[in-house]
């Protein structure tokens, strides 16, 4: 079985992943922002971070910025939840290794099918 957290503040967003994500015998983890998902990310290991960029408190840059200091994480897949298209916010996420940024509002169909090419991706790697 699989572990995902979700990283979202929109909680309608975070039920729609859960929702389209729960039936592939994966177990979904879910946070409102990303001091949240950090504190989640330390009691927990997880095979995929998906988060929203824009969020209170922690923004899922310095999400991933902070998961990236944990050993268990430097490697962890993370696909970004965002509306953003600024270049530079791209270029940080790519260096931060993000595995992609996925756009708002989302293509259902597609996203789920980019979930299982990660995860696959990922657990053959």
């Amino acid at each position: 079985m699989k572990h995902i957290l979700v990283v979202e503040d929109s909680s309608t967003i975070r039920r729609l992943v859960a929702t389209l994500l729960e039936a592939n015998n994966i177990t979904i983890y879910e946070a409102e922002n990303g001091i949240e998902g950090l504190a989640l990310a330390k009691k927990h290991h997880f095979d995929l971070m998906i988060s929203d960029c824009h969020m209170p408190e922690m923004n899922g840059l310095e999400l991933t910025r902070e998961l990236r200091k944990i050993e268990r994480y430097k490697k962890l897949p993370i696909l970004m939840l965002t509306t953003e298209s600024d270049p530079k916010m791209k270029q940080e996420g790519k260096d931060l290794g993000l595995v992609g940024w996925a756009l708002k509002p989302l293509n259902q169909q597609m996203f789920k099918h980019t979930i299982e090419r990660v995860l696959n991706k990922f657990e053959s790697a």
